[in-house]
């Protein structure tokens, strides 16, 4: 009998901790406004017919009854795959920031004043400044910017933590360090995709904790910022999701407190803690900020309630939906329509919060000349 009342007691407290300890406050409240579909679009393009089947293709070979290492090596090698051996049309310059790994990615004309700090995604345990390049070197060639792309720590070699860690190191790097040297900046842009979108928000959040000069601008593509999971769309939308619907749906099927307690002890931090859960923290006083996500996608939720309360709390933030495409579907440039129209709008979005210049002008090379 007293092994029975212990282990309900146990029970109770395992339940109890998850929900006060573990879980987040709710924020259903933050799910309205859904705004329409940015420019009129109704569906998606037909070039994204391609995209899903390469992602299929991909997600295949990752796929199967493998450890936890090899099915990490898997991912972190279908990832390299499917972005990593485009060849880009910019000068890339690997170095040190503050002691991270990282590399520059210079498009011609760049301008090495004008910077963007760039966060790759990747589940926090795959991707690397080589994955991304032609994302990384879109950004630069669109925004007329130096790109700093960081190579930070990934998990489970490294603790969750440690991925920011390394990123903040690179923010206060790139502040006085550019890709010819020490040297001030004019205008700094931070963006990430995905795992780096958490990255993102938490790092300019963590900036103006520090007293340290803000971005100009912000943008998080299809950003992770609940990982105590709770968004509805991360159910609603498995069946739209090709490419992270596998994932999650072995998620969803845990009970809630088993997620909690398994969130918490991969990431060695408490699941609602606002350095991996940025939704869960103050979002006054950031600087503008452009969400971009697909209505497709599992995350869309957790974009959208970031949006919310970053606008009740008084932050410039703004989110843009496409209809029916891939998570991330930026990285897909420049084969896929929406992918460019995107990046052309994170480019209007950029230069209506860059500096101005003397003569009144503002903006990148690209902008003016174009």
């Amino acid at each position: 009998m007293m092994i029975f009342v212990s282990l309900i007691v146990g029970v109770v407290i395992f339940w109890l901790l998850a929900r006060f300890k573990l879980a987040g406050p709710d924020l259903g409240v933050f799910d309205e406004p859904r705004p329409a579909t940015f420019g009129g679009r109704v569906a998606a393009s037909p070039e994204h017919a391609a995209v899903v089947e390469r992602i299929l293709k991909l997600g295949a070979g990752a796929r199967g009854r493998v450890g936890q290492s090899e099915r990490i090596r898997r991912m972190r090698d279908a990832l390299e795959q499917a972005f990593g051996q485009t060849e880009v049309d910019a000068e890339i310059c690997p170095m040190s920031a503050g002691g991270v790994p990282a590399e520059w990615v210079l498009s011609p004309g760049a301008d090495p004043n004008r910077r963007m700090l760039y966060l790759h995604g990747g589940a926090f345990m795959a991707g690397s400044p080589k994955s991304h390049r032609p994302l990384t070197a879109r950004l630069s060639a669109e925004n007329g910017a130096a790109v700093l792309s960081v190579d930070y720590r990934l998990m489970p070699e490294n603790r969750r933590l440690d991925c920011l860690a390394d990123c903040a190191a690179a923010y206060r790097w790139i502040l006085e360090n550019g890709p010819e040297g020490k040297a001030p900046l004019d205008t700094l842009f931070v963006g990430g995709d995905s795992a780096g979108g958490n990255l993102a928000l938490a790092v300019i959040a963590w900036a103006r904790d520090e007293g340290l000069r803000p971005a100009d601008a912000a943008v998080a593509f299809s950003p992770l910022t609940d990982s105590t999971y709770s968004a509805p769309s991360l159910r609603s939308n498995l069946a739209t999701d090709p490419m992270l619907a596998e994932t999650f749906r072995q998620v969803q099927r845990l009970p809630r407190s088993l997620l909690l307690w398994g969130s918490f002890l991969l990431m060695r931090v408490r699941p609602q803690d606002p350095r991996v859960s940025p939704v869960f923290g103050s979002l006054a006083g950031l600087p503008p900020v452009l969400v971009q996500a697909s209505t497709a996608e599992v995350l869309i939720d957790d974009g959208r309630r970031w949006v919310n309360k970053a606008s009740a709390e008084g932050t410039d933030a703004t989110l843009q939906c496409w209809p029916g495409l891939v998570h991330v579907f930026q990285a897909f440039v420049p084969d896929l329509p929406e992918a460019n129209e995107a990046l052309a709008d994170v480019r209007k979005f950029f230069d209506l919060h860059a500096p101005r210049s003397a003569d009144g002008r503002g903006g990148s090379k690209v902008s003016e000349g174009a």
